[in-house]
């Protein structure tokens, strides 16, 4: 007697009403996944991301007719790398082609290595402007983007206070302090850290100790400008990059933090948590720094100063 075959065979399509119901559903789904990639596309948009240069790693989307990108304060896509000029090149949104148009830039504008005056932009190609900056173009969707950005903040934010992290911090400084030294602009470090926080977390636990340090960090965000970096250095200590602005200024940055966090209510699980900070602060052109860790080290001695002459207060390097 003949065994059953190791495997069924497949049903044939032609006979009865079930092969034909099924076909049926086949079609309908067919339909549904059409449809559904339809709507896809309409909700795709075009993006720059950063592949390479300070902004390392943010995605920009491309909205409005015309995007420009350079150092300007005008520029929709701010960019301080060495090399890009202050208007350096536009985005050009047109009857759904995007295309990129040098603006007379001092170092020209580069698409997948050759030079170009204005050219239509396809998915994938590459864009590079001054000596370390590198965009790519691509199209993506909400899901495309909220990954991007999910990924983004992995490898560049603190993942308890969404500051940026350290690394990101040395890199954007080592960057901004060429770029000062080389033109002669200012740029200046402001560190702080929590007033006797080892008492926070022995009082009250660790769990209030990040407490803490979350809405410490809310409150940092709250007051710098969207050029500046705020950063955890690390532990209990956080700093901020802040360009064009001088010494003098910087310490009004510090005190006007200082002065928030005095005033602000922490509280942990209905408790009141006693908080304040010291900062220091170190600028160019005023230090005679000739690396970024130096500028730091002067930032941070002028932090040690405000701790040894009784914390909850600003002092600035040299004064």
């Amino acid at each position: 007697m003949a065994s059953d075959p190791p495997f069924r065979s497949r049903p044939s399509l032609r006979s009865g009403a079930q092969e034909d119901e099924g076909e049926s559903t086949r079609i309908t789904n067919l339909a549904s996944l059409e449809s559904e990639l339809r709507a896809r596309r309409q909700q795709v948009h075009a993006y720059l991301v950063v592949l390479a240069g300070s902004n390392l790693g943010e995605m920009y989307k491309i909205e409005g007719p015309e995007s420009v990108i350079g150092r300007a304060m005008s520029a929709q896509l701010r960019l301080n790398d060495d090399g890009i000029s202050r208007r350096h090149c536009r985005i050009l949104s047109i009857g759904g082609r995007v295309i990129v148009e040098d603006l007379g830039s001092a170092n020209g504008t580069l698409v997948n290595g050759e030079m170009v005056q204005h050219q239509e932009l396809k998915e994938g190609d590459k864009i590079r402007l001054g000596a370390n900056t590198m965009l790519k173009f691509t199209y993506q969707d909400k899901l495309d983007e909220t990954f991007q950005q999910q990924m983004y903040d992995a490898a560049l934010r603190d993942g308890l206070t969404k500051c940026y992290n350290k690394k990101f911090f040395v890199d954007r400084l080592e960057t901004e302090f060429a770029y000062a030294k080389r033109h002669k602009t200012m740029l200046s470090v402001v560190i702080f850290d929590v007033d006797h926080f080892k008492k926070v977390n022995d009082n009250f636990g660790h769990l209030a100790g990040d407490a803490v340090l979350v809405h410490l960090a809310r409150i940092t965000h709250s007051m710098v400008r969207t050029e500046d970096v705020a950063a955890r250095y690390g532990g209990e200590e956080f700093a901020i990059i802040c360009r064009g602005i001088p010494l003098l200024n910087a310490g009004v940055v510090g005190e006007r933090l200082r002065a928030a966090v005095e005033m602000e209510n922490f509280e942990y699980q209905g408790r009141r948590l006693p908080v304040t900070i010291s900062a220091g602060v170190a600028a160019l052109p005023e230090s005679q720094s000739t690396t970024p860790s130096e500028l730091v080290g002067e930032a941070d001695s002028a932090l040690y100063e405000a701790k040894r002459s009784g914390r909850n207060r600003v002092c600035i390097n040299g004064l």
